[in-house]
Order: C-alpha cells, then sequence, then structure tokens
C-alpha cells in the first residue's frame, strides 16, 4: 500500500532467499530501487519491490500476494454529485487508482484505456444504460479480469437478477451504505 512501511534489505534478502550481499547489489546495480535513510540504510517501497519481481519473474512471497500495487476502479454514473461522493470514498483509501465517465459511451473508452480491476456502475443513463455496459464489458476478452458492482435508485428484485445473470458481482441500491459498498468492492478485488 502507498503508505506501508517500506522493506529493509535485510528483510528482501530474507524474502528471496538470497544473502544479503545479494540484494545490496541489486540496489546498487539499480535493479532494485531504494532511497537512502537518514542513518544511510537502504529502503525499499513494497510496490518498487513487487515490480523488481515480476520484472525479473521471480515469484512474489504470500504474505506479499495482491499488496502494493493499486487497483484500478472506474466510475460510471451520469450524475456528478454521485461520482463526486463516491470518488472521495474510494480516494479515503490508499490503495485505489479512480477514473471516472459520465455515461456508458465514455465509459467503453475508459475501459480500454484505463483497464480498471472493478466498475461501479449506475444502471440507468441516458443513452447506453448500465446494463448495455455490463454486457460490453463481461463480453470482452480485455475486460476478462474487471468486476462489476451495480447501482441504483430503481432497482427491481427482476433487474438484480438480470445483472447478476450477466455476472455482476454486487448490486446496490441508492443511497447505499458507503462502508459496505467499499467492503464489497474490497472483497470482490481480493485486497
Amino acid at each position: 500500500m502507498a503508505n506501508e512501511r517500506p522493506l529493509t534489505t535485510g528483510e528482501i534478502a530474507d524474502l528471496c532467499h538470497v544473502h544479503l550481499r545479494t540484494v545490496l547489489q541489486w540496489v546498487h546495480d539499480g535493479k532494485l530501487k531504494a532511497y537512502r535513510t537518514p542513518g544511510n540504510h537502504s529502503r525499499i517501497k513494497v510496490d518498487d519491490f513487487l515490480i523488481f519481481l515480476k520484472q525479473f519473474n521471480m515469484p512474489i512471497p504470500d504474505n506479499l500476494e495482491g499488496r502494493g500495487v493499486a487497483r484500478k476502479v472506474l466510475i460510471v454514473d451520469d450524475d456528478t454529485n454521485m461520482v463526486s461522493a463516491i470518488r472521495r470514498l474510494f480516494k479515503k483509501e490508499l490503495n485505489f487508482e479512480i477514473e471516472v465517465a459520465y455515461d456508458g459511451f465514455e465509459a467503453g473508452t475508459k475501459l480500454l484505456l484505463f483497464k480498471p480491476d472493478l466498475v461501479i456502475l449506475d444502471m440507468k443513463m441516458p443513452g447506453m444504460n448500465g446494463y448495455e455496459v455490463a454486457q460490453k464489458i463481461k463480453r470482452s476478452a480485455n475486460c476478462d479480469h474487471t468486476k462489476i458492482i451495480g447501482v441504483s435508485a430503481y432497482f427491481e428484485e427482476a433487474d438484480k437478477q438480470r445483472l447478476r445473470d450477466i455476472g455482476v458481482e454486487y448490486c446496490f441500491d441508492k443511497p447505499f451504505n458507503s462502508a459496505e459498498l467499499v467492503e464489497k468492492a474490497k472483497l470482490v478485488l481480493g485486497v
């Protein structure tokens, strides 16, 4: 996570099952990004360590799996106040990168460029509605990892079932419980 305690070179040596001198050499060679403390010790941010592991095809230790790298959340809603409210919710959480779209067509572009892990999707929008967007997401090979949480002020039980049939993970009625929305988002993203 962004404010997570950095790792020491000794911790990285233990995690990678290598000698401390090997880690120091990685840092010296510029392979592993590190910074110096006022006490002249090397520290490595978790994000930088994960990038290093992926770059050199090294296994990610179990206790770091799913951490460090920000999850991408796309908020799609034609109500600018709702977008702002949801954005603020997720900005409080340090491990989310947020992008917004105000209609279904803009959402399509953002899906291709931003490649979100999660879409918070309003169902009732002019033009291309949320149901159409959800279907496109679930049918697209480029979005096979993308999860969807649907939100609407006018959900009928039949609508929720229709979304579950498409593959939408959760449906929330507006107004919704903010903490519960964030909790479900974390659950579907595994963070």
